[in-house]
């Protein structure tokens, strides 16, 4: 029953946050305890999956087990949480933007509800564990009560709930499709061995609606557009949730679908997954170059990654498997670094605005590396993780022949390196305009947030030069679960 204490605990520490005063400590201590906790269970479940015969746990059968690509998500959910969870101390101390009682609660609400995802096994139930991840997050996208945040959260919820409508259109379908075969449990698992009895049409039909559907959630384009401005307006920590891995743990649900839809020989959806994946990485790359809002950068960013993954697996084959789980937990890690980092800028300086922040080296030296950091390993450069599973994709892409393909993501992800790297080489080293820069507040940034950096950023080098190995292994096992290998 570990999987069920395991999402018990952040249960708990919403329950606790709620108990807590308005400016109490203790809501950010429970959080940071539970953040902890959660991490360390984490890590102690992936290698359970790793080492099992198996390589599955089993909680509630037909209801709630765990694969390997199910322990990657919730190991960087994890991850994400704990580091969200202590750059939040400074943040809400140095900004407080509301109640603490409120970010807490909603906060800790959030991240159950992404935990939940993969371990959940009954398809229509996921959807419902989707929307939740909406509901919550929602009320902290509009927590500062601006009218940029507020207009942001309804262009949040509109949007997405629109999508969860054709998603849930795309379920019901497959459920449809199910049942004309006689399926006994309707679960993941079920839905993999029954796949090459079921209607191909129903399958085309039901992936089509999931993909576009719960494509607005992860942030594909053209259904993105709430992206930009949800994360624009967020608290920081909350933009490395929204950005770092609620997108993954919504990916999760379509990469679920892949073995099933692969499963009947006569559904082929590899073609619409480059064709979707390229037009965001190369709509984010030129959307990249005029952006003007330093958050509103990372979370365009966010759209590319989400491309860039969409592709590699859309072209097939382990090599490429392997190096879209390597991009999945690239990005994980990378985006909640440079939104941390974006997020320190924000409170030295007091604004998103890209023109106004320059000459960050000499006013805030440790923000400024931070920040320069983070624009390098978002963008691909070596060492850090992205370089190492970019340069895989594109490797296997060469390999399986699909040299357009190739041609074009490079290109796109070229464009995209030059946008990122001029807009923060510019506010780092650029010269201090009077008339238009604004000058670093008189206070440095919180230890918390000194603390998050170093934290956050060791995994991104380190897996840029060398992946552990018991890493490695669950990264084959959950690369695996999507192809069917």
């Amino acid at each position: 029953m570990i999987l069920v204490l395991f999402v018990s605990i952040v249960l708990v520490a919403a329950l606790v946050s709620s108990f807590s005063k308005n400016d109490s400590r203790i809501a950010t201590y429970v959080t940071l305890l539970s953040s902890v906790v959660t991490l360390g269970l984490s890590v102690h479940i992936a290698l359970d999956i790793v080492f099992s015969s198996t390589h599955t746990i089993v909680a509630i059968v037909n209801w709630v087990s765990l694969n390997a690509l199910g322990a990657l998500i919730l190991l960087l959910v994890s991850f994400v949480y704990f580091t969200a969870s202590v750059f939040s101390i400074g943040y809400m101390r140095f900004e407080k933007p509301g109640s603490f009682r409120t970010y807490y609660i909603n906060f800790n609400l959030f991240v159950f509800s992404m935990l939940i995802i993969p371990l959940i096994q009954e398809p229509n139930s996921v959807w419902i564990a989707v929307e939740l991840t909406t509901l919550f997050s929602v009320l902290l996208v509009g927590f500062e009560n601006t009218s940029a945040a507020i207009e942001a959260a309804w262009k949040y919820i509109v949007l997405t709930i629109m999508g969860a409508a054709i998603a849930l259109l795309g379920f019901l379908i497959l459920y449809w499709a199910a049942r004309q075969v006689g399926i006994e449990h309707y679960t993941w698992d079920s839905l993999l061995i029954a796949a090459p009895h079921m209607s191909p049409v129903l399958l085309k039909a039901s992936f089509v609606f999931i993909l576009v559907g719960f494509g607005a959630k992860v942030g594909l384009v053209p259904l993105h557009t709430w992206l930009p401005d949800a994360h624009s307006q967020a608290p920081s920590p909350v933009c490395a949730l929204l950005s770092g891995v609620e997108t993954t743990a919504i990916l999760y649900v379509i990469l679920r679908l892949l073995p099933i839809v692969a499963a009947a020989s006569a559904v082929d959806v590899n073609t619409w997954l480059i064709v979707v994946g390229l037009i965001s990485v190369g709509s984010a790359a030129f959307l990249l170059l005029q952006v003007k809002d330093f958050k509103r950068l990372f979370a365009f960013s966010t759209v590319e990654h989400m491309g860039i993954i969409l592709v590699a697996f859309g072209l097939g084959g382990n090599l490429a498997h392997i190096a879209a789980v390597l991009q999945i937990i690239g990005h994980a890690i990378t985006k909640s670094f440079a939104f941390y980092a974006a997020g320190g800028v924000l409170l030295l300086m007091g604004t998103r605005e890209i023109s106004k922040v320059r000459g960050l080296i000499r006013k805030s030296p440790v923000s400024a590396i931070a920040l320069l950091l983070g624009g390098l390993a978002i963008a691909g450069a070596p060492p850090f993780a992205l370089f190492l599973s970019e340069f895989s994709i594109i490797k296997a892409g060469l390999f399986k022949g699909e040299y357009v393909t190739v041609g074009l993501l490079v290109i796109f992800i070229a464009i995209a390196f030059f946008a990122i790297m001029n807009h923060v080489s510019r506010m780092v080293f650029g010269s201090d305009d009077a008339k238009n820069s604004i000058d670093n507040k008189t206070y440095s940034l919180p230890i918390s947030s000194k603390i998050t950096f170093a934290i956050a950023f060791i995994p991104i080098i380190v897996f840029g030069l060398y992946i552990p190995e018991v890493l490695y292994k669950l990264t084959i096992l959950a690369a695996a679960t999507v192809g069917g290998w």
